[in-house]
């Protein structure tokens, strides 16, 4: 099929890559504030596994062609929309003005995070019978878009029209073999999975965080907890960990989306807008913890940061629960090495030359003669640090971790005082009993 592909989004970009690598003949036409000359060199895209590579080679075959502007865009029987919320108008206008001309027969997917009911305004827009707006959320996770693109759990597809309904069919089918994984549905019903989807997951994290901080007040080990509660066929281990926050430029948005538009019904909307201040409460948590190990006083001293993108496999720091986390340090004039793999242009990008950040090249050099170490985001190589040499680098061998990835009795047996989520241990401790 020929499809044409618009926008700058990351699902934009894993749409003209996976479509293009399956024998679709793909135009994708960036949005102007994000051409391709500057989308090849941001992080996020180069940090995605196997979106660059996927893209240059579906650009080297002549799969994927890029187009400068609408007016160099081929007539297609699928169009592909995927641009950022703030971009509603400029798609609006391209879908009047440009498709809404269209003579022939084609299908408009609506995969951007539009407000819930606006799949039914874009065909609104069309003049031909034949001329289809459909829904088809993104659900996409960030470090693994290609993955749940090409083997996805399944497709919310929101869509009234057969005909509409088969051509989606045969535009994923490359990615439908096995099962039929497409759930149908009226459009607005998809638009709302997308969110609520997104609801449910947030509010088991901060159900767990809660729980957390209950663990903490009783002296118990939250990680027995989850591993108890996970084991339970009803609940499942999935979304089951607390930690120091979630971010992200699509998963915090979304949940805004969600409480806002209940606001607007003139609803109530509690347990959103608990969910959403339980998580701005636990970006702060590690920096709760440090000032509480030290009394209050930080000012002066000097603190490891290790992780500042909101997810592992990203370079992104939208929504990223380390923003917080130093704004609060700052505060108090604490002094920051911060160590990421892959997310420090964006760092230096979005703080310049800030006074007390210090941006180290190694997990290791970042915890020179610093009175603590902050375990933000769960990079794998983070994992299995060299704890006897860590324990000579540091000047205060206090680990606090904010995901929860190390053994506490394991790590207070090398001489650290442990803090995590739920859970902690210090070296007197690490003998003799288990942890909590």
């Amino acid at each position: 099929m020929q499809v044409v592909v618009h926008g700058s989004e990351l699902s934009a970009a894993t749409a003209a890559a996976a479509l293009s690598m399956v024998g679709h003949q793909v135009y994708w036409w960036p949005h102007p504030a994000q051409p391709w000359n500057v989308l090849a060199e941001t992080d996020w895209i180069r940090n995605e596994p196997g979106l660059y590579h996927q893209l240059s080679q579906s650009i080297d075959n002549g799969s994927l062609t890029l187009c400068e502007s609408s007016k160099s865009l081929p007539s297609a029987s699928v169009y592909w929309l995927a641009v950022s919320a703030d971009q509603r108008n400029d798609a609006d206008q391209w879908v009047e003005q440009t498709l809404g001309r269209e003579p022939h027969d084609f299908v408009l997917v609506n995969n951007s995070t539009f407000p819930i009911g606006h799949t039914e305004v874009l065909e609104s827009l069309l003049r031909k019978e034949r001329q289809i707006a459909v829904a088809l959320p993104d659900m996409l996770e960030e470090g693994r878009a290609m993955a749940t693109f090409t083997r996805p759990d399944s497709w919310i597809l929101g869509s009234e029209d057969e005909w509409a309904t088969r051509q989606i069919g045969e535009l994923l089918r490359a990615f439908n073999r096995r099962e039929n994984n497409v759930r149908l549905m009226p459009r607005r019903a998809a638009e709302l999975t997308k969110l609520a989807v997104i609801g449910m997951l947030a509010t088991r994290v901060s159900y767990m965080n809660e729980l957390a901080s209950l663990a903490d007040s009783l002296d118990v080990d939250i990680e027995l907890v989850r591993q108890a509660m996970g084991s339970d066929r009803r609940i499942g281990r999935e979304y089951l960990y607390p930690g120091c926050g979630f971010g992200g430029p699509s998963f915090a948005r979304n949940l805004y989306r969600l409480s806002n538009i209940r606001a607007r019904e003139g609803q109530h909307n509690g347990l959103i807008e608990h969910v959403v201040q339980v998580n701005e409460q636990k970006q702060e948590e590690l920096f709760r913890k440090l000032w509480q190990y030290y009394d209050g006083d930080l000012k002066g001293r000097t603190v490891a940061v290790w992780g500042a993108a909101f997810k592992p496999g990203t370079a992104r720091i939208a929504h990223a629960p380390v923003l917080r986390l130093l704004d609060a340090l700052w505060a108090q004039g604490v002094h920051v090495r911060l160590h990421d793999p892959a997310a420090l242009p964006a760092i230096e990008h979005y703080y310049g030359q800030h006074p007390l950040l210090t941006l180290s090249g190694t997990a290791q050099s970042a915890c020179e003669n610093v009175d603590a170490l902050l375990l933000v985001t769960e990079w794998k190589e983070y994992w299995n640090p060299d704890w006897r040499r860590l324990s000579t680098l540091m000047t205060t061998p206090l680990i606090l971790d904010g995901r929860n990835i190390y053994d506490p009795s394991f790590v207070a047996q090398h001489g650290f005082v442990y803090r995590g989520i739920g859970r902690s241990a210090d070296p007197e401790e690490s003998e003799g009993r288990e942890d909590r």
